[in-house]
């Protein structure tokens, strides 16, 4: 169905990311993965889920302008540009406000949030020029909804929300489209972090604490899956979703329907 585009997927080495570039090539999109770790484990990886696609890497720091331009420069260099633009990237810290260190507010909203305008604005030219483009930013339910102790996560998350919104307005009479994807708990590397530590602290077997994390926030208790994600970027990547503008799609087990 993708057969020809290229998708830029930040933040695509591990978790959600990698599931949805996982998704893309299986369709035949091109992908261009991004972020940390073990890049030529997460190229191969994409490359086995397509067939007769092409898989590139650029590791640009997502908090550094200069980086996310270089970036974007070897996308119209050696794919042709982005056609599908996936914004992912995201760290995560929790501390109280009174508490929060300073560098790591400015962390998260730079990655989480900013990098996201400037793989936009550097996309959207050519995605205009092709009269076909679509930006798919991963939002939370934490742009929907509040946790305690994760103010800069929250901030950054409504900020994608909003962002959101305004893009597809501003694209609403061209072939490009622009929503987010809310996602529950995954279980991602991120997450499985905060299980072993409810586990150790509170003394409990990890497969208990990782229900009962889920059973905090998720009504369903179960784990949304980096597949399932992969899934609604596909349609949202489809032409069925060419009217689907500035949507706002929850998945999280029935979280912010409480």
């Amino acid at each position: 169905m993708l057969k020809g585009k290229t998708a830029l997927v930040t933040g695509s080495t591990s978790g959600i990311g990698l599931g949805i570039a996982q998704a893309l090539a299986a369709q035949g999109a091109n992908v261009i993965a991004n972020g940390f770790g073990d890049a030529d484990g997460a190229k191969a990886e994409i490359a086995r889920a397509g067939s007769g696609i092409q898989v590139g890497y650029h590791g640009a720091d997502m908090s550094k302008a200069t980086e996310i331009e270089d970036m974007m420069r070897y996308a119209e260099k050696d794919f042709g540009g982005v056609d599908i633009l996936v914004n992912n990237a995201g760290i995560q810290f929790v501390a109280p406000i009174d508490e929060f260190p300073a560098d790591r507010w400015d962390a998260i909203i730079a990655i989480n949030l900013t990098s996201a305008f400037h793989t936009t604005r550097l996309a959207l030219p050519s995605m205009k020029a092709k009269n076909w483009g679509r930006i798919i930013n991963v939002a939370s339910t934490h742009g929907l909804v509040a946790s305690a102790n994760k103010s800069a996560y929250v901030a950054a998350k409504h900020g994608i929300v909003g962002f959101t919104k305004v893009t597809a307005l501003e694209t609403a009479q061209t072939g490009v489209t622009a929503n987010a994807i809310c996602p529950g708990w995954v279980l991602t590397p991120l997450v499985q972090k905060q299980v072993e530590a409810r586990a150790q602290q509170q003394g409990i077997p990890v497969e208990q604490a990782k229900r009962d994390l889920v059973l905090e926030k998720q009504p369903s208790g179960q784990f949304v899956t980096p597949e399932e994600l992969g899934a609604l970027a596909v349609f949202l990547s489809s032409e069925a979703a060419r009217q689907v503008r500035g949507a706002i799609w929850n998945m999280d087990g029935g979280w912010v329907a409480q």
